[in-house]
């Protein structure tokens, strides 16, 4: 069981050290998406309506490029989160996300804090980054979407760093990288290794979400992790078009 504070795997300071490097590469990751920085999320809930069901772990993994233009993992962020006041926990998920509300070693916040704490990192690296906001990159990534909406709704949270209504949802990409849809069966048909006694815990699934965003991306990227299917729309210099 994790302790109180939020779990910031990398630390911030000397990553923006190298992200400002005169040496680094310019290819970013908010460069790869047209200014948008992709950062895969994953929560666990006490059930599948956002509005009513409680809000009990917040993960995500943040990326980057590395010297090959290549998209990584650099960070991750990981809070437990206290049920907001007449919050519903409904049974069947209790049992499949094995979350122990009481357990006293939780060290959950509320959710605005939470929240806040989440946030923060994210939008440090949207501005590091040049990026115009974040992008919530999951499998079945509207769902987890949809209960960071309803819970920056709860208190009043104006400062989501994620675009409103558009993710990139590895569902999608797993049906069209492998043939699959189920996170552990498109982990495993592109080589990667699934462990089910660490399923449904949000830091794990967040990771392996991104390690199959990785994946995927990298395969359909060309050198230097360029978008193999990008046109240059640019005007030829001293054209008048």
């Amino acid at each position: 069981m994790n302790d109180s504070a939020p779990t910031h795997v990398n630390d911030f300071a000397d990553f923006a050290a190298v992200l400002t490097h005169p040496g680094k590469n310019d290819w970013n990751v908010a460069r790869r998406f047209r200014g948008f920085m992709p950062v895969v999320v994953d929560v666990e809930t006490g059930g599948l309506n956002p509005q009513t069901d409680a809000l009990l772990e917040l993960a995500a993994v943040l990326l980057d490029v590395d010297a090959s233009g290549k998209i990584v993992p650099v960070d991750r962020v990981h809070i437990h989160v206290r049920p907001f006041e007449g919050a519903n926990l409904n049974p069947a998920s209790m049992k499949i996300n094995g979350i122990d509300i009481d357990h006293p070693f939780r060290g959950a916040l509320d959710e605005a804090e939470a929240l806040h704490q989440f946030f923060q990192p994210i939008r440090q690296r949207v501005k590091l980054n040049g990026a115009r906001r974040a992008i919530l990159v999951g499998h079945n990534a509207a769902f987890d979407l949809a209960v960071i909406n309803a819970a920056c709704a709860r208190v009043s949270n104006k400062k989501n760093p994620f675009h409103p209504f558009s993710t990139f949802d590895t569902v999608t990409l797993s049906a069209l990288a492998v043939g699959e849809t189920v996170l552990a069966k498109a982990l495993e048909a592109i080589g990667l290794h699934w462990d089910s006694t660490q399923a449904h815990g949000a830091l794990y699934d967040a990771e392996q979400t991104a390690e199959l965003f990785c994946r995927i991306m990298n395969n359909f990227s060309t050198t230097h992790g360029r978008a193999p299917m990008r046109v240059n729309t640019k005007p030829p210099a001293g054209s008048s078009v």
